[in-house]
């Protein structure tokens, strides 16, 4: 467009394939190169033009302005609703900027729960006109326009493809050059690319990717769902295999989307039928008889690659495997402004926020999301719904808006569909203020679990990544649950809980299995915390399980030991253990690099039990002449769990005084000012216990000592500072010269020499 001397508002007359031709205006973008135009979906379609298509630009000034603009929307655009459409679309639309149309044109217009497509079917003065604030504009929504078949669009588009930006620009050369350009490898004396393998977690978009790309490159499309090529007739397999790749040659430029390809092509060496391996054998002669320049592209999609027979994964068949992973964050903020591109959202949404938020949702998870916030706005305008009506009123659907409320009940009830099958709590209700004391256990894990997924970069600033997992260690009931799952609450992760003896099967080699899927699982969803309770049963001492069959323990050990070391320094999951048995731990769990911190949970302290018992009554109706605090000094040597039981305890003797006080007066007068008083918590007290014996916090402060660790004071000082003949030595790095007699010199730059003692 720099050529033809263009400016920032010029109208210009395009023109596409079977001399279609539209008006727009001309806005300058740095970021497109020269010779390039960029055009919207709708302006495209006006043209019948691809990406990647040629376009006539051309100056056409004069432009005037319209007296009358009729236009019609297209009838199947309008099913469902009925009423005037001219004033929550038509006058939006063209009220907010000065529109070029030209007649033929057609213009979608979103937004009121429902898109609806016009057509513009006559302009006065001229084909080309201006809408401008003193046109004429009519709308006859009684007569709406049929839609040719030659005029639908085929199936998606790559503006409907999100998070994949990366893999559709290598999608687009394996595919989109061969189809178009085939002359351009013959000339380069290379064979062009035959076939693609998109692999991916279910819901990242690998089918919609391949009906886009079909859609785009205007080449004809054929899909092979797995299972429907087999049949029950000795050799009808291999001819439907056939018949599907001589269709492909003949209505060339062809892609072929085998959907599900592992079910059609299973590793020979580990399928017991000899059909499947027939058809695996004839799939592979059929790429391999695919002629060079025979414009036909086989495109393979699959959840499951490692199951796929190895001959296809070679260069001539499947050429690039693409993996087609769970998006990031700016990977799901173009799937969300995707999915609500039609939605009328309020002035509070913030889809940022929501994209920030919804770690390891993939782009299906990600519709059922919006879908939701649109059933949660549906719900509340059910009253103005008529049900038995075959039509809405536009007037209603014009009421009707998504805002920030309906998203965030959405991401409460959707869970990511990676993790649907595990233990999973999304985001934990739990927070810092049901915890009472432990401030320094806090501070501990906000430093190794929030920071890094909150400030990565500070991490990557000085070379060192962040720790992968922790150990809470100490006396049962003092929080150790409730602590994992308040840090995954602050840090916004997902949150996976895993009790240890449910990884343990009575079959060989299931146990592992179950520990490696819940890694995997983990790396598709991060940011995710892994949490093993009682991770003493699955993470004893090797060697030790005496009667074991099979050594099952020390099996789920390794495992265990393997995944840790194998996460990814890219993939934020964190690896939180809990057990009060920390004496039979295996050593090589406990070493940095595994469990870096090992954080002891002591019996709380006086203050500890007083937040203790703030943070378990905040919600109760408490009596003034309560006094915690003298709760809290009677109470030492108890854990959180004991004190929530006196705190139960006492509810219940309140509840028992109010059911017989209902009996006389009824439940409104029983209830009204009712509080807990000294005497149900005397009460409560009676029954106190302590659920540790001092022995064993004698025990556990053994433990504390012995993992602490640390150098001696005296060792201390030697580290931090040298010997002072050493010092230029650790400073310079080099190596003092060594003269004839032996001794050690160190030298000055310019050749004067100083003695150990001059330095003293």
């Amino acid at each position: 467009m720099n050529e033809l001397d263009l400016f920032t508002g010029d109208t210009v007359s395009l023109r596409g394939k079977v001399r279609r031709e539209t008006v727009c205006y001309a806005v300058m973008d740095e970021t497109c190169p020269d010779g390039t135009v960029r055009l919207c979906r709708g302006v495209r379609g006006n043209l019948r033009v691809k990406l990647g298509d040629v376009v006539t630009v051309k100056p056409r000034p004069n432009v005037k302005n319209g007296k009358r603009v009729a236009v019609r929307p297209f009838e199947d655009s309008i099913k469902g609703i009925s009423g005037d459409l001219f004033r929550p679309y038509l006058l939006p639309y063209f009220k907010d900027a000065l529109r070029p149309v030209r007649r033929g044109d057609r213009f979608l217009v979103r937004g009121h729960m429902h898109a609806v497509e016009f057509k513009v079917v006559e302009t006065d003065p001229d084909d080309c006109v201006i809408v401008a604030p003193d046109t004429e504009l009519y709308c006859n929504s009684t007569d709406p326009v049929r839609r040719e078949d030659e005029e639908r669009l085929d199936g998606p588009s790559y503006d409907d493809v999100g998070g994949v930006r990366k893999q559709l620009a290598q999608i687009r050369e394996l595919v989109e050059l061969p189809l178009r350009h085939p002359n351009l490898f013959r000339t380069l004396g290379v064979k062009p690319p035959k076939g693609i393998l998109l692999y991916g977690p279910p819901g990242t978009g690998k089918t919609l990717l391949a009906r886009a790309i079909a859609a785009e490159s205007d080449a004809h499309f054929i899909v092979i769902n797995g299972p429907e090529i087999m049949s029950m007739m000795a050799g009808q397999s291999e001819q439907n295999l056939r018949l599907v790749f001589g269709e492909a040659d003949k209505k060339a430029p062809s892609i072929i989307f085998m959907d599900e390809i592992d079910a059609i092509a299973p590793n020979r060496d580990k399928t017991n039928g000899e059909v499947e391996r027939r058809v695996v054998s004839q799939l592979l002669t059929l790429m391999d008889g695919i002629r060079p320049c025979a414009q036909v592209i086989v495109i393979g999609a699959t959840n499951r690659p490692n199951s796929l027979d190895p001959a296809l994964r070679r260069f001539g068949r499947f050429d690039r495997e693409i993996d087609i992973g769970v998006p990031d964050e700016v990977g799901r903020l173009e799937i969300l402004r995707i999915h609500t591109k039609d939605m009328p959202l309020a002035e509070d949404v913030d889809l940022e926020h929501v994209g920030k938020e919804t770690h390891g949702f993939v782009g299906a998870d990600l519709a059922s999301l919006c879908a939701e916030a649109v059933m949660q706005c549906i719900r509340e305008k059910m009253d103005l719904i008529d049900v038995e009506s075959d039509t809405i009123d536009v007037e209603v659907l014009n009421s009707m808006s998504v805002c920030m409320d309906h998203l965030k009940h959405a991401m409460e009830v959707t869970k990511p569909s990676a993790l649907r099958e595990m233990a999973l709590v999304e985001i934990p209700k739990v927070s810092w203020d049901d915890i009472g004391g432990l401030d320094d256990v806090k501070r501990e894990l906000q430093e190794t679990v929030q920071y890094p997924v909150e400030h990565p970069e500070m991490f990557e600033m000085f070379g060192m990544s962040p720790s992968r997992g922790v150990l809470f260690y100490g006396p049962p009931g003092c929080g150790k649950t409730m602590m994992a799952k308040a840090i995954a609450k602050e840090c916004k992760a997902n949150f996976i809980s895993i009790k240890g003896p449910e990884l343990l099967t009575m079959w060989f080699g299931e146990s592992e299995s179950n520990i490696r899927n819940l890694f995997d699982k983990a790396r598709q969803s991060a940011p995710c915390i892994l949490f093993f309770d009682e991770l003493d049963s699955i993470a004893v001492k090797r060697g030790n399980n005496v009667g074991d069959a099979g050594g099952t323990s020390d099996r789920v050990l390794n495992q265990l030991l393997t995944e840790m070391d194998g996460i990814n320094a890219k993939k934020t999951v964190f690896v939180i253990g809990a057990t009060n048995r920390p004496d039979i731990i295996d050593p090589a769990l406990l070493r940095p690099g595994r469990l870096d911190q090992l954080i002891y949970i002591p019996l709380p302290d006086m203050l500890s039990r007083l937040q203790i018992f703030k943070a378990n009554l905040r919600k109760a109706p408490v009596s003034r002449l309560v006094k915690l605090s003298a709760m809290a000094a009677s109470t030492v040597g108890f854990s959180g769990a004991d004190i929530k039981e006196i705190c139960q305890r006492a509810c219940k003797l309140a509840v028992r005084e109010l059911i017989q006080k209902s009996t006389s007066v009824g439940n409104a007068l029983a209830m009204a000012g009712a509080e807990l008083s000294v005497e149900h918590f005397k009460g409560a007290m009676k029954h106190a216990r302590k659920s540790v014996s001092d022995l064993d916090v004698i025990k556990y402060e053994y433990f504390q000592q012995q993992f602490s660790g640390g150098v001696p004071q005296e060792e201390e000082e030697v580290l931090l500072a040298p010997p002072v003949g050493q010092l230029r030595m650790v400073m310079e790095n080099e190596e003092p010269p060594v003269d004839r007699k032996g001794k050690g010199v160190m030298q000055e730059q310019d050749g004067d020499s100083t003695d150990e003692a001059s330095l003293c």
